[in-house]
């Protein structure tokens, strides 16, 4: 069967080329997606159906059919009731309705309004018994009594399982069905699809293995050990060797298994023993975010609602200037070690001692955004921001009162009198206003009163290195224990605007199988630190020739000890507060500019080329690819910009500073970007610790190392012939020809090397070993020639 459809990238303003994938017939093909978080937003796989189901329903049309439990108070205010399109939709429906289990249909309200099919858990327990029965039949895992959680997935993959029965039974063998299951919740239904042999195209998902989950959670080395887990073991002592047992099954019934990112499948080919065909990365809606190149502008007036928030909590102790005061924060579920708040805290620390040996006139406030147990806002803080409102609402009135009689003296034509225009009752109100500033103790480190202070992982650190908010600390700290909300009386700004007004999100995690934190704020343009325990930050340093440059730091805690990387993480945040104002601009503009990385409309492809793949294994008369050839799914990576990076290097220049005036023009650095955007990527399988690249990124990293080779022969040959000019004119042939001596030597050993250097297949290596060489041999060859040619005319008759 021929697969014409092309799928369209025209969204990415020019920086990502058009795939042109044999795409799928889609008007031949039903495509299911089956998940516990449909409708009912529980984590982060909420968040990754939701936002692609817009791009989906592009490609799909009335095809394409979500499969979540019914929950009748998400149904009502996230779901609008109708009737399926399909009549054979309706049947199967009809068939479970009539043998007693409601099932509900609608479309689902957030963008793309998807179809959602909702299966009632609670009508159809009464199987419950029966259906664990089939499960230990089909694949011998018996599920305890008391594990509600577990008991209800398997009622609904067995709902599921039921419905694609109904349906490929009217459907026959057209059109074809492709369904795609969610995590473990979702398993139990492709467990059962494949042992009852029903027709159907399956693909299983995994966002994280479900014991790695458990084992980070207990401070494990997780990644170290991978390969020396006793992997039954652990699962059963953790009473979760059921559900492990029903994820395992669900990756290896299906016909492709995938994961969303390269570090998750290292994991999952350790814990559930398949490694993932497919690298489904994670993507947003860009869109949502997009503000028409106002972003920076926003970055401003966000920033601004920030400083009044700081205004009011450091009353009585704001002898730091806001203008040079720079924003971090942290934010997510409150897990201490797995979000990577200990190290960023000891960094902090020494962030702190660095800025106040050096003198840096630079205060950083960083906020930790993580949801804690509290009963109430902590009653200082209220009283700060009541005090600056306060004070506000003073000094407006002073100010009118001001205003008119400058006004009225004015038109009179003459030059008032400035204790005439400030009366004495001015004065003491403006004294009793700063009077009420005053504070006797240190501003809070917390928003909110907590229920286990004395126990608070954060707290507790924060107390070890002696962060208190003290004055002269150039790092302040503002624990906010709750998410954030525009209508908070302390801090009304929604997570989005918050963001926006930040000047770095520091996200250190030690396991992070995606991270949606860094992808916002590299959609809004703001610079952030991960790690390469994250997927996101695998992903960037597979796309991007130079992270750092565009705003992504990436934190090395796979193969450094705690320690190194905590150094590291204190020299990117020490850097970035060296960076001038312009710096900082120029940055955002880089960073914002990756969001098209992270668009749906390009990270979809990766989906699609799993659901033909996935075709091709259960439909091979019908669908065919080509085992051996590479997916097509190619990215393109970004290149180093042209303009020197305002991030931290070692390579850059050697003032700790660059000029607030150097040349720079980002439309013509953006097009810049875009032209030399030329070696694609290819996400293919995934390697084992040392990764190793396909043949094509080694043929594509020797083009780009012969396009430098010959870059620097030609200026070293046009050099040549300026010195050639100079001798001729200043000593005889002799010198000439010692000149082309060494020229020709120089270019035979440069030669040698880049034919040596040709076996390398990483590119990174390639460039830099590259770059270093060339540098030293054409020093050493320019100091020897100025030396011979000195020598030559001191001698010189």
């Amino acid at each position: 069967m021929p697969l014409s459809r092309s799928f369209s990238m025209t969204s990415l303003s020019g920086v990502l080329p058009q795939w042109e994938e044999e795409a799928l017939p889609v008007e031949e093909l039903l495509l299911f997606e089956v998940a516990w978080e449909v409708t009912n937003k529980v984590g982060g796989i909420y968040t990754v159906i939701q936002t692609k189901a817009k791009i989906t329903v592009e490609e799909w049309g009335e095809n394409y059919y979500m499969m979540g439990p019914y929950f009748e108070h998400n149904f009502k205010t996230q779901v609008e009731a109708c009737e399926p399109p399909n009549p054979a939709i309706r049947t199967a429906m009809d068939s479970l309705i009539h043998n007693g289990c409601q099932v509900h249909f609608g479309r689902w309200l957030i963008e793309g309004s998807p179809y959602v099919i909702l299966f009632d858990i609670g009508s159809a327990a009464w199987n419950l018994d029966r259906w664990k029965g089939d499960l230990w039949n089909a694949c011998a895992v018996g599920l305890p009594f008391h594990d509600r959680e577990a008991n209800d997935s398997l009622i609904l993959g067995s709902l599921a399982a039921w419905f694609f029965k109904e349906l490929t039974d009217r459907l026959g063998d057209k059109p074809n069905v492709v369904a795609h299951f969610h995590e473990w919740q979702a398993g139990a239904g492709l467990i059962l699809l494949r042992s009852r042999k029903i027709p159907v195209a399956t693909v299983f998902t995994t966002h994280a293995t479900l014991l790695g989950r458990y084992l980070c959670a207990g401070n494990v080395d997780f990644y170290n050990n991978l390969d020396k887990f006793d992997i039954d073991k652990e699962a059963g002592e953790r009473q979760i060797y059921h559900r492990y047992c029903l994820e395992r099954a669900a990756a290896h019934c299906a016909h492709v298994f995938t994961t969303v990112s390269e570090i998750t499948a290292v994991e999952a080919n350790h814990m559930l023993h398949r490694k993932p065909e497919v690298i489904t990365p994670n993507g947003l809606n860009v869109k949502k975010f997009s503000a028409m190149h106002e972003f920076q502008n926003l970055h401003a007036t966000s920033k601004a609602r920030i400083q009044e928030f700081v205004r009011g909590h450091f009353y009585g102790h704001l002898d730091f200037n806001l203008e040079k005061t720079l924003y971090f924060f942290i934010a997510g579920r409150y897990e201490f070690s797995n979000k990577g708040a200990d190290i960023f805290l000891e960094a902090l620390s020494r962030l702190n001692y660095l800025l106040r040996v050096h003198r840096n006139d630079v205060t950083v406030v960083v906020f930790f955004i993580m949801p804690a147990k509290t009963n109430n806002f902590n009653v200082e803080s209220l009283k700060g921001q009541a005090i600056r409102k306060q004070l506000w609402d003073t000094t407006h009135a002073v100010k009118e009162k001001f205003g008119k009689r400058l006004y009225e003296a004015l038109l009179k034509g003459e030059i008032p009198d400035m204790d005439a225009i400030l009366d004495r009752d001015d004065f003491t109100i403006m004294k009793r206003a700063i009077y009420a500033t005053q504070r006797h103790g240190l501003p809070p480190v917390t928003t909110h009163n907590m229920l286990d202070d004395s126990g608070d992982p954060i707290l507790s650190n924060v107390r070890r290195i002696g962060l208190f908010n003290s004055r002269t600390d150039r790092v302040k700290i503002i624990f906010h224990p709750e998410f954030l909300s525009s209508t908070s009386p302390l801090l009304p700004m929604d997570y989005e605007e918050f963001v926006r007004g930040c000047n770095l999100g520091v996200f250190p995690s030690y396991y992070e199988p995606w991270g949606y934190t860094p992808g916002e704020c590299t959609v809004m343009g703001i610079p952030s630190v991960t790690t390469n325990l994250s997927g996101f930050g695998c992903f960037m340093e597979e796309h991007v020739s130079d992270p750092a440059a565009y705003g992504i730091y990436i934190m090395d805690r796979r193969f450094r000890s705690a320690d190194e990387s905590c150094n590291q993480l204190t020299q990117f945040m020490f850097g970035f507060c060296q960076q001038s104002r312009r710096q900082r601009i120029i940055q955002r503009n880089r960073t914002e500019r990756l969001s098209d990385l992270l668009d749906w409309r390009y990270l979809g492809r990766f989906y699609v080329h799993a659901r033909l793949l996935a075709l091709s294994r259960a439909f091979p008369d019908k669908f065919n690819v080509d085992p051996m050839a590479p997916p097509k799914t190619e990215g393109f990576p970004y290149p180093r910009p042209y303009s020197v990076p305002p991030s931290p290097s070692a390579s850059v220049h050697s003032t700790p500073h660059h000029s607030d005036d150097e040349d720079y023009d980002e439309d013509e650095e953006a097009e810049r970007d875009r032209l030399n955007i030329k070696a694609p990527f290819v996400l293919g399988g995934v390697a084992d610790g040392n990764k190793t690249r396909p043949e094509a990124n080694t043929f594509h990293a020797h083009t780009h190392a012969h396009a430098l080779h010959v870059h620097a022969l030609h200026t070293l040959h046009a050099h040549a012939l300026r010195q050639t000019t100079e001798t001729e004119s200043l000593c005889s042939r002799f010198a000439v020809y010692t000149f082309h001596t060494f020229n020709t030597t120089f270019r035979t050993t440069f030669h040698n090397t880049f034919h040596t250097f040709s076996t390398f297949n990483t590119f990174h290596t390639l460039n830099t070993t590259f770059n270093t060489t060339f540098h030293h041999t054409y020093h050493t060859f320019t100091t020897t020639f100025h030396t011979t040619f000195h020598t030559f005319r001191v001698t010189e008759p």
